[in-house]
């Protein structure tokens, strides 16, 4: 018996989600961000970033992120277009000022690390690698000024503690799909810096970046060397504008009245710590409904090292009584639940879930019976 194509299974209007959007970036968007676009219209939508409405939602935006990571006096939130990708080349400006260590364990965080091996400018960066569903260890190196981590390797679903080396390099952490789910101690950093359209909600092309006094002086540091900078990766001219409440170049108005409205909501329910627990919920509902089937099993073997945020599950083949995950997405897709394709790199028949904070965990509940359902009825 040849088994149904997977677009035409349809699964029980209650057993569905109430919202199916579960991607690991661009994620779920809330009604009331969007509602919040409606209410920006004409006061905010189409005018100038250089006056004041736009600079005082910047403002609220740098200050809500300072309460929700609980930030020590003397840091500062830095904003600039583009992106983390973006990010990585800011960085090999204005952060390294020799050589980097970076440790690698997905297809983001050797991203950046290939950046810092083709500046000219920089020695060649120090690479430890891990095969992807781990991560390395935190050790100590003297001959770096820049320690690379990554708190939530998205491509793979492991999520790694951030702690300071016993050396004087900077911590400089890639958290763009931890950044508002996962918790984290500023003691332990230099700068942590992400993009908006994960735990946030919001769209992509902003790159922010916490960054603590002693981050502060390198910038100043590598200003006052004179090295050559495009001026739309200057970290100098990045802080300086961050502190006025603009970016230096012109932002995207509605990305930033989102991102405003998903803070201000974070800080509601209970700040960083209540948006993790909603993100372990979910993360443990996930986890123990694969551990609980016979044809699937989460990716991450060490649980210590499964993320809170994006769940990575491999489903068995055919032969060991699974299905091809490919199948069971399409399927999902047909019935309005969307995004739960693995990373395309990974190569493994695998789902991938993203569990942020705006994500109900009532939903990944749901979503777990209507793979159940999908999973039996390919299966014949």
């Amino acid at each position: 018996m040849n088994p149904p194509d997977p677009r035409s299974i349809r699964l029980p209007d209650d057993l569905l989600p109430r919202d199916g959007r579960f991607g690991c970036g661009p994620s779920k968007v809330r009604p009331e961000q969007i509602d919040a676009l409606g209410a920006a219209g004409r006061k905010l939508l189409g005018t100038s970033h250089r006056q004041a409405p736009v600079k005082r939602l910047v403002g609220s935006i740098r200050s809500g992120l300072r309460d929700l990571f609980s930030l020590p006096d003397g840091w500062e939130i830095v904003l600039g277009n583009g992106g983390s990708t973006v990010f990585w080349d800011v960085a090999t400006f204005g952060l390294i000022s020799e050589r980097s260590r970076h440790l690698v364990f997905g297809e983001f965080s050797s991203k950046f690390a290939e950046a810092a091996a083709a500046a000219p400018h920089l020695g060649d960066p120090v690479v430890v690698r891990t095969d992807p569903g781990t991560h390395p260890a935190i050790t100590a190196d003297s001959s770096v000024d820049v320690h690379a981590f990554t708190h939530n390797e998205t491509s793979t679903g492991v999520m790694m503690d951030l702690r300071r080396p016993a050396d004087d390099g900077l911590v400089v952490v890639d958290a763009t799909s931890a950044a508002g789910g996962l918790l984290w101690e500023p003691s332990q950093v230099d700068v942590y810096y992400f993009a908006p359209q994960k735990c946030f909600a919001s769209d992509g092309g902003l790159w922010v970046a916490a960054c603590s006094p002693k981050a502060l002086d390198r910038i100043e540091s590598i200003h006052a060397s004179k090295r050559w900078r495009p001026a739309s990766l200057d970290l100098k001219i990045a802080l300086d504008n961050s502190v006025a409440d603009q970016t230096y170049n012109t932002p995207a108005v509605a990305t930033l009245v989102m991102f405003a409205e998903q803070v201000s909501w974070m800080n509601s329910i209970g700040g960083l710590s209540a948006c993790n627990s909603r993100s372990r919920e979910s993360s443990s509902i996930l986890y123990g409904w694969a551990e609980a089937r016979p044809w699937a099993s989460p990716f991450v073997t060490n649980p210590a090292e499964r993320s809170h945020v994006v769940g990575t599950i491999d489903i068995a083949p055919a032969a060991e009584g699974g299905v091809d995950a490919n199948d069971v997405c399409a399927a999902l897709r047909a019935n309005g639940i969307v995004d739960t394709d693995s990373y395309r790199k990974l190569g493994r028949n695998q789902l991938r879930v993203g569990m942020f904070p705006a994500v109900d965990p009532a939903d990944v509940e749901a979503l777990t019976a209507c793979i159940d359902l999908v999973v039996d009825s390919l299966r014949g």
